[in-house]
């Protein structure tokens, strides 16, 4: 028993020796070893941003691209008072070779990120101009604290030219992090136009580093690195195009809408919500003088007027409600109406006048009725076909509805309806509400995109999706189109083109002497759209132009060309432009100029 104690206590020593010496062995003689081992045995993960992929128009010039530069970070955990010193003076450093940078918000930017359990260095600078910081790379190689890395900041080249559709880039809030992760290491996120809608593209996964980091967070070597991926944006967009047209509203200090678009598929070849502004100013944020001018200016630029501007549509409305009349058998081509100048409705027979009211239009047919626009051929007509078939026909045409369009924050406008009227008002449906739909009056709203759809689903007879987007890198995007009317219903929407043409081409025409200059035949109907009641003797004593100009009608031509083939469909709106034709004329013009002269092939033909 004795010597079984004894052997146990001599086991114990034994072993006790054999670890003591081995402890010894490890924290003396091998402390250096180790030392180094755990130095370098440290690993960091650094993520990297991708270069965000490029918009370009259809013929690839460059509508948003990436401006080189560098970007200016400093060493974690410096917050603490025995380092402070050292943030300060790296500061410092910085300031003096970049002297418009703020120090204060430097320290501040740093002291916010930092954090105990950071190990990654912290960005106090976000963008230095490429050329600026070559000629003082050198000075930065010496400062063990300080880690300057390339970077890119989104450059618009041409700065407001289709500012709406293009949208811009700006610093992501928690809310855009939490639902887009990438934004959470490249800072940015597309915040509207398609910088928005196609930002899963153009910025699409961040890349990493894994990287061997000693005790003093020196980087030794790189283990392993999955790149960035991003993709390139090619537009349906002719930007020389869009550039005119820009031109022109500003020439001519109007505010609207234009819009250009291939009648057979729905391709935007140009769209401009005016007035515009500098997408560069929004990148690095704007200032609260520049956001209080734009957004105290009465003529809206912030608002995308092309997808979410309501205007009423005034008489360009009139060949949705014809077709009505013709689907449900209301009216024939070569049926008349006698027009007196104005017709009295309902049990209290409130008088509707039609725009041309002293003598009226007397004899006229569907076709003349589109031509010179009579009003009370579309009263008489709207009241046997009633409120429910009107907007059927016209839901078809996609008022009310959405276009698809590829932006976000699109308006549906509004399609009026008894059940409309009854849960937005509380109000039963009257006749007056009828008469005054069926031109484009009333509660009847639309965006000028809707307008631009109709148009082209009036001629080409089929649905089509409106869309900005030609191909996502090589891959080309294809739209279908749809067909949504009967062999019958074609045939009947076919009788529609000769009033288009009386519009552009009869002396009589509502356009005519505004379309002069167009360089070949096209269809066409114009629309004075009033914001606020008139007084009838108010109107006979003051001239459109002469009333204050927030009470001046909008002014809206809607147009296809070439007549006899149709490739185009051209809409112009000017807010209070006052008569439709007038107003827009000269603008069409230039715009089928420029069409005609460039020869511009279309997207599906390319």
């Amino acid at each position: 028993m004795k010597n079984r104690l004894k052997f146990v206590i001599f086991f114990m020593i034994l072993v006790l020796t054999i670890l003591i010496a081995r402890l010894f062995h490890i924290s003396v003689n091998k402390y250096d070893y180790y030392k180094q081992q755990a130095y370098n045995l440290t690993v960091h993960s650094e993520y990297i941003a991708p270069i965000r992929g490029m918009i370009t128009d259809r013929y690839d010039n460059k509508l948003a691209v990436n401006k080189l530069g560098f970007a200016i970070y400093i060493k974690p955990n410096l917050r603490y008072k025995s380092r402070r010193d050292i943030l300060k003076r790296e500061v410092d450093f910085i300031v003096d070779i970049f002297d418009y940078l703020d120090k204060d918000k430097l320290i501040k930017t740093y002291l916010k990120k930092d954090s105990p359990y950071n190990h990654n260095y912290i960005n106090i600078v976000n963008f230095i101009d490429y050329n600026d910081m070559l000629k003082n790379y050198t000075k930065f190689l010496s400062r063990a604290n300080i880690k300057v890395k390339s970077t890119s900041k989104r450059f618009y080249p041409y700065k407001e030219v289709s500012s709406h559709v293009i949208g811009y880039v700006g610093k992501a809030n928690n809310k855009d992090i939490q639902k887009n992760k990438t934004s959470k290491y490249t800072g940015y996120i597309g915040k509207n136009g398609l910088e928005k809608y196609y930002d899963a593209y153009l910025q699409d996964s961040v890349g990493k580093r894994e990287i061997q980091v000693n005790a003093l967070n020196i980087e030794l070597k790189e283990l392993a690195q999955t790149k960035p991926k991003k993709s390139n944006i090619r537009s349906t967009i002719d930007i020389n195009l869009q550039s005119q047209i820009s031109k022109m509203f500003n020439e001519e200090n109007k505010s609207g809408v234009a819009i250009v678009m291939d009648i057979s598929d729905g391709a935007i070849l140009a769209a401009g919500s005016y007035p515009e502004y500098d997408l560069n100013t929004f990148v690095d944020g704007i200032s609260h003088e520049e956001w209080n001018i734009l957004r105290n200016d009465f003529d809206h630029p912030f608002i995308n007027k092309i997808i979410n501007g309501k205007y009423p549509p005034g008489s360009v409305i009139k060949m949705g409600v014809a077709a009505s009349l013709l689907f449900n058998n209301i009216t024939t081509k070569s049926e008349t109406k006698d027009c007196n100048g104005s017709i009295n409705v309902g049990k209290k027979q409130r008088t509707f006048r039609c725009w041309k009211d002293k003598k009226g239009h007397e004899k006229v047919d569907l076709t003349k009725a589109l031509a010179q626009s009579c009003d009370v051929y579309f009263y008489e007509n709207s009241l046997k076909l009633g409120i429910n078939n009107m907007g059927k026909t016209l839901k078809r045409f996609g008022f009310g509805e959405y276009t698809g369009v590829d932006l976000w924050g699109e308006s549906r406008g509004i399609l009026p309806s008894r059940d409309w009227k009854k849960n937005r008002y509380k109000e039963s449906w009257f006749m007056g509400d009828t008469v005054n739909t069926s031109i484009g009056q009333g509660y009847f709203l639309v965006t000028p995109l809707q307008v631009a759809k109709y148009m082209a689903v009036l001629i080409n007879k089929k649905d089509i999706t409106p869309h900005f987007i030609k191909a996502i890198d090589d891959e080309e995007i294809i739209f279908e189109q749809k067909e949504i009317f009967t062999k019958d219903e074609k045939q009947k929407l076919e009788l529609l083109k000769e009033g288009m043409f009386g519009v552009a081409n009869d002396k009589k025409g509502t356009a005519y002497w505004h379309l002069l200059n167009t360089p070949y035949q096209i269809g066409a109907k114009t629309g004075t759209a009033q914001v606020i009641g008139i007084p009838k003797d108010e109107k006979e004593r003051m001239k459109e132009e002469e009333l204050t100009y927030y009470h001046r009608s909008h002014a809206w031509m809607s147009t296809y060309g070439p007549f006899e083939n149709p490739k185009y469909v051209v809409v112009v709106l000017v807010e209070h432009g006052g008569h439709g034709g007038s107003a827009t004329g000269n603008i069409i013009s230039n715009i089928y100029k420029y069409l005609d002269e460039n020869k511009l092939p279309l997207l599906g033909n390319e």
